[in-house]
């Protein structure tokens, strides 16, 4: 594709460029790519420049932002779902919240005043996404103090990192579908289910069908899904085909199929396979959260060991390759099926560093599904939460899986079920530990300029 068709006029913006909307009337989101250019034609610069674009434009109806008329069968799912006072406008629980991935993710830090901007960074308070949610109780006619929400709150993460996020979880869920495979090869025989030194119980076959009942911490197809606090999906491009549907009613075409109007909208094709390739590739090559002042923490890291933190929150998982491949069709219990772009992590905008073969992923999290207790629990009832990565913790306040804690401190000390020990030993500490804990958090930061050259 020529340049003059790759980018429009381009002009200065905050920490990157910005190109100009289409004229009234016309739809945001052109040129299209197709998934030929992203294998094909494009360079990896010019594919993320496509997905940083992707990412950041605001779909408008001519796009198939929101949904057609009314489903009466199904007035809550992505597709038919009703919008504010009957006249199209957004309407902001349960979806049809917002026309761009870049409303929920645009700051690369909030610990400053003003909050700095960056693509792909977190949200705050006034972005938290609402699914579900069907009979707000405002006005607490139950009278138990407090305004209930019948649904789930999100607080939006950053995707700083991602990649690096994504390679883990593929290679974890390889080791354990090798260790699936080993228990029916091995009939009757218990066999432990380890990823990266994490544990997540064990497995056995007689025969006939597989005995799951010892599996913890993932789903019964052992596929590790890092994506969405309550551990929803494996890989950053399967988050996002639910994020354009649920957020702005956008239908993927790998999804609903081509030229269809699947949700009655008007327009078809609203998203192709090769724009979802390049925003999956633009979030997946965005830099690495660092450590501030590393190996300055050595007495809050002790502290963060001697409570019981980091066996969750594991400081360092390391890879085996330096490369995430990534794959259409995906098939979750095989990454390595359907490859058709290999990025190398160590290059310089992810950052990675090497170890062996791979990179070290500085995360602190296992990766791993655990119980957080009633205390933490969705109104749905859900209390199963994904370790939250607390690599960049720093810069992305507030805190928990709906923002209810605004200093680092509320948030561990509201850690309940299998984390309980570890608040209360929190709560316990002395001064001097306390601070030196909380300073180790507050060295893990936001990378310091993400898109850069974009």
């Amino acid at each position: 594709m020529r340049t003059t068709l790759l980018f429009l006029t381009v002009t200065l913006a905050i920490g990157t460029s910005s190109l100009a909307l289409a004229s009234d009337g016309h739809p945001n989101l052109t040129p299209r790519i197709t998934q030929d250019q992203v294998e094909n034609q494009l360079s990896l610069k010019q594919i993320r420049r496509e997905g940083l674009r992707i990412f950041s434009t605001p779909f408008n109806f001519a796009d198939g932002v929101a949904d057609g008329p009314m489903n009466p069968a199904d007035k809550v799912s992505p597709g038919g779902r009703p919008t504010f006072l009957n006249h199209g406008s957004l309407l902001r629980m349960n979806g049809l919240d917002s026309q761009t991935c870049l409303e929920c993710h645009n700051y690369r830090t909030t610990r400053t005043i003003p909050f700095e901007f960056a693509v792909g960074g977190s949200g705050a308070l006034g972005q938290a996404a609402y699914p579900g949610v069907l009979r707000p109780d405002l006005a607490d006619s139950e009278d138990n103090g407090y305004a209930r929400i019948m649904g789930r709150v999100i607080n939006p993460p950053f995707c700083f990192g991602a990649g690096g996020v994504e390679l883990a979880g593929k290679e974890m869920t390889q080791e354990l579908q090798a260790q699936k495979q080993q228990a029916q090869d091995n009939p009757n025989t218990l066999v432990d289910l380890e990823a990266k030194g994490v544990s997540f119980g064990s497995i056995s076959y007689d025969g006939i069908v597989f005995d799951l009942s010892n599996v913890e911490g993932v789903g019964d197809d052992l596929v590790i899904r890092p994506f969405g606090r309550t551990g929803c999906c494996a890989t950053v491009r399967e988050f996002d085909q639910g994020a354009m549907q649920f957020h702005h009613g956008i239908q993927p075409v790998e999804i609903v199929g081509a030229d269809i109007d699947a949700d009655g909208d008007g327009v078809a094709n609203e998203l192709l396979e090769g724009e979802l390739s390049a925003m999956h590739i633009f979030q997946v090559s965005l830099e690495r959260p660092h450590s501030e002042k590393e190996g300055k923490h050595e007495a809050g890291a002790a502290v963060f060991q001697d409570i019981g933190c980091a066996s969750c929150h594991v400081p360092t998982l390391v890879t085996n390759s330096r490369f995430l491949t990534l794959s259409l069709p995906e098939v979750m219990e095989d990454p390595t099926a359907n490859v058709y772009f290999s990025l190398n992590l160590r290059r310089k905008a992810p950052g990675f560093e090497k170890s062996g073969s791979g990179v070290e992923v500085p995360l602190y999290a296992d990766l791993k599904l655990h119980d957080m207790g009633p205390g933490l629990a969705e109104e749905t009832g859900n209390s199963l939460f994904t370790t939250a990565r607390l690599w960049g913790v720093a810069d992305s306040a507030p805190y928990l899986h709906d923002g209810r804690a605004l200093t680092l401190s509320e948030a561990i000390s509201q850690h309940g079920g299998e984390a309980q020990a570890s608040a209360d030993a929190f709560d316990a500490l002395s001064e001097a530990d306390r601070e030196a804990l909380i300073e180790l958090l507050e060295s893990l930061r936001a990378p310091k300029r993400p898109n850069k050259g974009l």
